[in-house]
């Protein structure tokens, strides 16, 4: 289908969540290549017993030398056939190799070529992302009794990697953030040797990968009562998340999701403090197509999962963010996040 609605006669796939996607092998290098008359995959010596187990009946070859150099030697792209490369992966370097390798084929750069087909997920895929969603809600649960005064930042972090891989989890879907104090007013701080205070404000985004699916949640608590400051941002964080979710369903526009949410921290007078997009596409990778932008105009498809992650950071005091999953649906959206969402003080 894709061949054809670019009129070419076969495509390159070098991401490797897209080769994931199409064929199921997890190895870390490989390279796909569709053709109208048949299909292979392409690794190196360390896959060979693991691709043959994952990739079922797909022709698997393993070149002992490069990958590239086997399939010039062996001629298996025809002279004067047309082809895509995934223009958006592809250095200029690798680009020029393959034009030197076969100077005879048409080269046609695509973007996102797999983009939305790879967004749109099955029900087999939501079941692990919401396998890797309970994992991380687990681990917020747990730590919340372990959070205290006199603990580190950088402690909570290792505290966060070793709860979700006891629990199952394949590895962490990103470093955790761990942002206490004025901390919180970064967005993606990285954790310090900052150490937890009372009335503190504490942001914790964390997430896993489960079968290769990514999980992703964000939660704010505070250590002690927050002020009246403090509760006022946050109520309009949660009010301007609840808008979002209410307005998602499949077919909105990603300019118009992010505008749901950032109209109600607007008009609450915050709307400098919101300084990064609505949200992203989660699957295979953290951070996958869509982009909730007011910057973006894209309609999304049923079956996409995306974060729904409103922020206010105010430089020097604090900030706050509150994160759930969602897969859109053709009459709203399925909040995949389970974990309470009210004002919680340790």
């Amino acid at each position: 289908m894709l061949l054809h609605a670019h009129e070419v006669d076969f495509m390159i796939v070098s991401r490797m969540s897209d080769i994931r996607w199409a064929t199921g092998f997890t190895g870390s290098n490989g390279l796909l290549i569709v053709t109208v008359d048949w299909q292979a995959l392409f690794t190196d010596g360390r896959y060979r017993i693991q691709a043959q187990q994952e990739v079922g009946p797909l022709p698997l070859h393993v070149p002992e030398g490069d990958i590239l150099e086997y399939i010039h030697d062996n001629e298996m792209l025809k002279s004067g056939s047309t082809g895509i490369l995934q223009a958006d992966l592809v250095t200029i370097a690798e680009k020029k190799r393959w034009s030197r390798l076969f100077p005879d084929i048409a080269w046609v750069d695509a973007t996102n070529l797999l983009t939305q087909l790879v967004a749109e997920k099955s029900s087999e895929e939501l079941s692990n992302i919401e396998r890797a969603q309970r994992i991380t809600e687990d681990v917020f649960s747990s730590l919340l009794s372990q959070l205290k005064p006199g603990l580190s930042e950088k402690e909570v972090a290792a505290e966060i990697v070793c709860q979700h891989l006891k629990r199952g989890a394949e590895r962490m879907s990103f470093d955790p953030i761990v942002a206490t104090g004025p901390h919180s007013a970064l967005p993606h701080a990285r954790p310090t040797d900052r150490i937890i205070q009372e009335q503190d404000i504490i942001l914790l985004d964390m997430g896993c990968f489960v079968n290769g699916y990514a999980s992703d949640m964000t939660r704010t608590v505070f250590m002690g009562e927050p002020t009246p400051k403090m509760k006022k941002v946050y109520k309009t964080v949660r009010r301007a998340q609840e808008e979002a979710i209410g307005t998602a369903k499949a077919g909105i526009t990603t300019r118009a999701l992010d505008l749901s949410a950032r109209t109600v921290i607007d008009e609450a007078g915050f709307g400098a403090f919101f300084t990064h997009s609505l949200g992203h596409g989660v699957g295979l990778e953290i951070h996958e197509w869509p982009r909730l932008s007011q910057h973006v105009e894209e309609d999304i498809p049923p079956g996409v999962v995306v974060s729904i992650e409103p922020g206010i950071y105010l430089p020097d005091e604090f900030g706050v963010r509150i994160e759930d999953l969602v897969v859109l649906t053709e009459d709203g959206c399925r909040n995949l996040t389970q974990a309470p969402k009210e004002i919680l003080v340790l």
